[in-house]
């Protein structure tokens, strides 16, 4: 398990040897000033995306900024310390899988409000996968050109190295799990999110 705490002062002294700003890493990084601050203080853990670009700002590989740092090989992320995001338009994902060192996967779980399309995602480096899991509700799914409609208890894989995007235009909410193995950080999102 990586402490927060060893995980900040880490982070912090790496970008003063480099004689970064805050803000110059930040914007390196491709993450806002708070975040970062959040971070280096002890008081955010961040995502392995997260994490990924603060290695790239630093100019290392994710394994390196967090060579010493593991204590445990048995990582727990007690609900109280999953991050939770709310986006404009009113849907939600939830970030339900610890940090581990050189191991670029996340868990999310979301829930699209009603009529809500989440908009378009960039494409991740060639070799990264996605998972999708429909927990309730019906999720309009686009992978480049075509789009799959998934009802709840499907399920569906593809090559996270397309464009996609994911809607709900029913009348209840969609709660869905993402799992994703991810070669690199992406850029950000093409399109904000927007309610339908």
């Amino acid at each position: 398990m990586i402490d927060p705490v060893s995980l900040g002062h880490h982070v912090h002294h790496l970008r003063a040897g480099r004689g970064l700003a805050l803000s110059a890493l930040a914007k390196e990084a491709g993450v806002s000033v708070s975040m970062l601050s959040a971070i280096e203080r002890g008081e955010k853990t961040p995502t392995v995306v997260v994490l990924s670009r603060i290695a790239d700002g630093l100019g290392l590989s994710l394994s390196r900024l967090l060579a010493g740092l593991e204590t445990d090989r048995v990582i727990v992320r007690r609900a109280a310390e999953q991050d939770h995001v709310t986006e404009p338009g009113g849907w939600h994902r939830t970030v339900l899988t610890p940090v581990v060192p050189g191991v670029n996967f996340e868990w999310i779980r979301t829930t699209l409000p009603p009529h809500c399309d989440a908009g378009g995602f960039p494409a991740y480096a060639p070799g990264s996968h996605e998972f999708v899991a429909v927990e309730s509700g019906t999720l309009c799914l686009g992978v480049g050109e075509g789009e799959y409609t998934l009802h709840a208890g499907d399920s569906l894989y593809f090559p996270a190295d397309a464009p996609h995007s994911y809607a709900n235009r029913g009348e209840d909410p969609c709660v869905y799990h993402v799992a994703a193995l991810i070669m690199r950080p992406r850029e950000n999102r093409m399109t904000p999110a927007r309610q339908a």
